[in-house]
C-alpha cells in the first residue's frame, strides 16, 4: 500500500493507496481542493465536514451536467497573489530596515 499526502482547503491529509495510484489519487486532491476553496469562496465560514460535502456536491453536479471536470493548470491564482503581496510587504520592510541602520 502507498500512502500520499493531500492538502485540502489547507488541511494535510494522508490517504492509502494501491500502489500506482498515487498520481490519480492527488489528481483527484487537487480537484477536491479546488471545490473545496470554491464552496468556501461562496459560502463563507463552514465547518471541515460541510466544506468537504459542498466540494463533492459541487464535483458532483458538474458530473451529472455532463461537463467535463477540469485540472487546474497552475498555481492558485488566489494564492500567488497573496505571496506577491507579502513579498512587497517583507521588501519595504528591509528597506526600512537598511534605512534606519544608515541613519544610525
Amino acid at each position: 500500500m502507498a500512502e500520499v499526502e493531500l492538502t485540502i482547503a489547507g488541511r494535510p491529509y494522508r490517504v492509502a493507496c494501491r500502489n500506482g495510484e498515487e498520481e490519480n489519487l492527488m489528481k483527484a486532491g487537487v480537484l477536491v481542493d479546488q471545490k473545496s476553496r470554491e464552496a468556501l469562496a461562496g459560502l463563507g465560514t463552514l465547518s471541515e465536514s460541510r466544506q468537504l460535502l459542498f466540494a463533492a456536491l459541487l464535483l458532483a453536479d458538474q458530473l451529472v451536467d455532463g461537463k467535463e471536470v477540469e485540472l487546474p493548470t497552475g498555481p492558485d491564482p488566489e494564492l500567488v497573489e497573496k505571496a506577491e503581496r507579502l513579498a512587497e510587504r517583507l521588501e519595504s520592510l528591509a528597506d526600512t530596515l537598511e534605512q534606519a541602520e544608515r541613519d544610525a
